[in-house]
Order: structure tokens, then C-alpha cells, then sequence
């Protein structure tokens, strides 16, 4: 059985923590062949104590699970929220760098990386074996609010944006996708390695893919982030796809 590393970047995410790890422990993938990789960025809260504090459980039950920090100096200015288009762009260059850091000092030997935000806080227990079913190397389930509403990660888009899961669900259970969202993302582990990354700038420029112009910053064209590895993917020859009927639930903060 293959060998999944499960990868999450956290920042005041203490109040998430005791859903993240009942869910995680809800998994029914042999926790044997399951890894766990965290990256904590400058919180404000104790989301790092509380991590370290359950580092040595983690290493008990999981293959592996380590810990680092890594702090980007990033903030959103008070008042703001965290959709607003002006802070877009540095919000998630810093996101993607999370995870490239991540990505770097945590994959090892394992065979697939299972991007998972902690703020997701309901999924089927079965739903790795769900994903690696499909076969594909880079392949996103349906993140929702509630089951059946609207698409939550709407980073996840096809036809330059204009098509996302919501507008996919009752249709086939797996379909093409342009750009991912990281809410919960596989990946195949040696696409990772052979230079898939989530760019810190704006990607695919010159792409026929890419919306223009950006709907959360004017006149910009190109993707971050999880939408940049998916133009990625592209030009790499991977592509990547959606399963709009297998649906996750992420806080509705």
C-alpha cells in the first residue's frame, strides 16, 4: 500500500486544532503508511505549543510527524478581510511559499502528498483511498460549506474561471480542472518532485488559460498559489481533475 504524506501550513489555527486531528483520526487508511507534515507561521496564538505539545502522540500513531516554524512577517491589515483584492497578492504569495517550504523540508520517500487546510473540518473516512482510486496524479475533491450549497474553494475552476464544482456536481464523478484549490488536494509525490511547486508570483502570463484580467486584482493577469500549480501542471504535462460529487466540509467562519 502506497505511502501518504499529509500536509498542512497552520497560522492561529488553535481553535482548529481538536477538529483537525479527530478527523484525521476518523481516516480509515492504514495510519501505518500515513505521514504528517506542519508548517506554523506567525500566530498569534499558541497554535505552535499546542502542536509540539502533540508531536510525540502524533509519532506514536502516525509513520512520521514533525513540526517546523517558519514566520513571513504577513498580516492582514485589521479590519480587513482576508478576501479583499488588495491584499490578494501578497496574501497568497505568502500561502504558496508556506508551502513550498513545507514541501521541501517534509517529503521524503512517500509516494503521494495529500494537501490538507486545518480549518476543513468534516470528510469521509475513506476519502484517500476515494481520491487515489481515481488514478490520477493530481486530483481535488468538492469543498462545501454545507453539503449540496455553493463551492467553497473557488480556486478550483475550469474555462478561465466561468466554470467551478458546484456547477459540475450531478454530472460525472471525475472531471477536468484548470486550476486546484488546497483546501484538500493529491498529488502524485514524484510530480511534486520533479519541479510542481505553488508559485509565489503570477504564473502563466502568456497562458490561454488564465482569466483576464483577474477578477480580485484589475489589469493583473497570471495565477497564484494553487491556481498557479494547476497552469503548471499544464505546461508540465499533468492534468489535473475534480470529483464535484465527493464533497468535504470546511468551516464556516
Amino acid at each position: 500500500m502506497d505511502h501518504v504524506l499529509i500536509l498542512t501550513p497552520v497560522k492561529d489555527a488553535a481553535r482548529w486544532l481538536p477538529t483537525y486531528f479527530a478527523a484525521l483520526g476518523r481516516l480509515t487508511y492504514p495510519p501505518d503508511r500515513l505521514s504528517l507534515g506542519l508548517l506554523e507561521s506567525d500566530s498569534r496564538d499558541d497554535t505552535y505549543a499546542q502542536l509540539e505539545a502533540r508531536l510525540p502522540g502524533l509519532a506514536r500513531r502516525y509513520r512520521r510527524a514533525r513540526l517546523w516554524k517558519r514566520d513571513f512577517g504577513f498580516r492582514i491589515p485589521p479590519g480587513m478581510p482576508r478576501w479583499a483584492p488588495v491584499v490578494q497578492i501578497p496574501r497568497r504569495t505568502v500561502i504558496a511559499r508556506s508551502r513550498n517550504h513545507l514541501l521541501s523540508r517534509a517529503l521524503d520517500d512517500e509516494d503521494w502528498v495529500l494537501w490538507l487546510d486545518v480549518d476543513v473540518i468534516e470528510y469521509p473516512a475513506d476519502v484517500l483511498e476515494r481520491l487515489l482510486a481515481t488514478g490520477r496524479d493530481i486530483v481535488h475533491p468538492h469543498c462545501v460549506r454545507e453539503y449540496g450549497g455553493p463551492t467553497f474553494d473557488l480556486n478550483a475552476w475550469r474555462e478561465r474561471g466561468r466554470v467551478h464544482m458546484h456547477d459540475l456536481r450531478g454530472g460525472p464523478d471525475l472531471v477536468r480542472l484548470d486550476a486546484v484549490g488546497g483546501t484538500m488536494l493529491l498529488v502524485r509525490a514524484d510530480v511534486h518532485r520533479d519541479g510542481l511547486v505553488f508559485p509565489p508570483y503570477l504564473y502563466g502570463q502568456q497562458s490561454p488559460l488564465v482569466r483576464d484580467p483577474n477578477p480580485w486584482s484589475a489589469g493583473t493577469v497570471g495565477e497564484l498559489d494553487t491556481e498557479g500549480l494547476g497552469l503548471m501542471a499544464r505546461d508540465m504535462g499533468h492534468q489535473c481533475w475534480g470529483l464535484p460529487n465527493l464533497e468535504i466540509r470546511h468551516a464556516d467562519e
